[in-house]
């Protein structure tokens, strides 16, 4: 990871979200989300900022799943012959799949996306 695509990452989110007063942005402490330029960007958008405890990856429960799930369903089942056709095919797996078709438990066997527009049908004024 490289700090240009945390910056891209926010401005993405920001684009598609907007950023309101009280959001909270939770990373880990790396040094890409530590550092004083990503801070500064967060703070002009009047975005807080929470860090996961140091070597607790309690605190990011629900990314690790993500991961773990990924990697079970999306990586470790395909060969790719290269990266551009695992970029790909694992970005077809989150869009396509993962985040429209595959029902989570937790979220009361409702998808990703529908949380989603739950909550933006929510957040219109």
């Amino acid at each position: 990871m490289t700090v240009g695509l945390v910056f891209d990452t926010l401005t993405k989110a920001t684009q598609r979200y907007g950023a309101a007063e009280g959001l909270i942005l939770h990373s880990d402490l790396g040094s890409h989300y530590t550092s004083e330029a990503y801070e500064s960007a967060l703070e002009k958008q009047g975005i807080r900022h929470s860090f996961s405890r140091k070597g607790s990856p309690y605190d990011n429960a629900v990314i690790e799943s993500f991961h773990s799930i990924g990697k079970k369903e999306g990586v470790y089942q395909n060969n790719y012959p290269d990266f551009d056709t695992a970029y790909r095919e694992l970005f077809q797996y989150i869009e396509a799949f993962y985040n429209r078709k595959r029902i989570h438990s937790a979220l009361g066997n409702r998808t990703p996306l529908a949380i989603e527009q739950a909550y933006l049908d929510q957040a219109v004024i």
